[in-house]
Formats: structure tokens, sequence, C-alpha cells
């Protein structure tokens, strides 16, 4: 009579280890999960930190965009004796882009008034009388206590004010080191020109 349970004692125990060897199996189908650390999110330089409406339609522009770029601030006027050198800076936009230089346009009305018009006229005119393709941005003071946000800090960074239209200033890629240039400093003069190249060389 033990005879016949010899052979179930031994099914029983074979089934057990086939459960346990199947445990086992999906135990090791299924290892640990690792977790990629987040990229570091890219910072923007304060100086960048800002947001102005395009010219064209208002839409919002964050600066930030052009963090790690060397960038050429100017203030711009259509009815100026220096509005020609629209022509050379679109010129230095066009030859330096691939670089990382770009040049940013706010128009404004600050000097002799001398920038009159809509916002939409003055984009008209820009494109229409000198192709100009560089990021331009609403009408807004650029002096005084109504300057904008961007030209209040490049005033300080560099310890001059505009005195006029077209007034330019040359951040660095690491949006913190400010160069001023005057109005009569036209865009392919040689100073400017090979500060510009100076700065775009540098790593950001």
């Amino acid at each position: 009579m033990l005879t016949p349970a010899a052979p179930l004692r031994s099914w029983i125990l074979s089934g057990v280890l086939a459960a346990l060897s199947g445990v086992s199996g999906l135990a090791q189908a299924a290892p640990p999960v690792t977790v990629a650390p987040a990229p570091a999110a890219a910072t923007c330089p304060a100086l960048l930190n800002k947001t102005f409406p395009r010219l064209q339609d208002e839409k919002p522009q964050s600066l930030c965009q052009y963090s790690g770029q060397v960038v050429l601030v100017v203030n711009t006027a259509s009815y100026c004796g220096f509005t020609s050198q629209y022509k050379g800076l679109e010129a230095l936009y066009a030859k330096y882009k691939s670089q990382g230089l770009v040049v940013l346009g706010f128009p404004s009305n600050d000097f002799g008034q001398q920038e009159p018009d809509s916002g939409q006229q003055i984009a008209e005119f820009c494109a229409n009388t000198f192709g100009v393709k560089f990021p331009m941005f609403a009408k807004s003071s650029v002096k005084g206590a109504q300057a904008n946000p961007l030209f209040a800090e490049l005033i300080k960074l560099s310890g001059t004010s505009p005195k006029w239209n077209f007034y330019k200033y040359l951040i660095a890629r690491d949006g913190r080191t400010v160069e001023a240039y005057n109005s009569m400093t036209a865009p392919d003069s040689r100073s400017l020109v090979a500060d510009i190249e100076q700065a775009l060389a540098a790593k950001p």
C-alpha cells in the first residue's frame, strides 16, 4: 500500500519544483528598472530673460531663444540720417548669423520723433526698403525712466545710454559682457566687425 504513494509524492514534488522554477524565471525576466537622470535645464542669462512683442504682429518673443549667441542690439528709426544703416545691419546679420550672430532692432521715437509710424508701417518699410530679415520688436522707449527693461540693463552694464538713433550694444555669448557703440559707428566699421568676430570666436 505504500507503493502507490511514492509516485504520488514524486509527482507533487516535481510540480512544486516546476512552479518554483517558473517563479524564478519570471524574476529573471524582469531586471531592475534604471531611470536616466534628466538633462540639466538650459539657463537663460538675466539680461536676456525678457519678453517683447514682435514688430510685425506683436506676438510675444522671449529673448532667451538667443542665449549663447552674440547679440547686437540697435535702437532704430525710419526717418533718421542713419536709417540707411539698416542695410549694413542686415548685411552683418546675413554674413554672420550661421556663426551665431543675431541683430535685434528696437524702433524708438525717443530721438527727434523720427519713428512716428505704427508697427505695421515700420515693418513694411524695413522689409520693402532695406530687405530687413533680422528680428525686430514693437516700438518702445530706450532712454531714461521709460526705457524698456533690456535697454535699462544695457545702460547699466555699459555705463552709457543711447544718445541718438542707431546706438548699438554688443552682448557677448556669456550674456553679461556688453560693449556700446555710438550712432556714428557704421555696421561695417572695422572696430565693430572686429569685435563681433572676436565675440563669435569665444566659447559660451
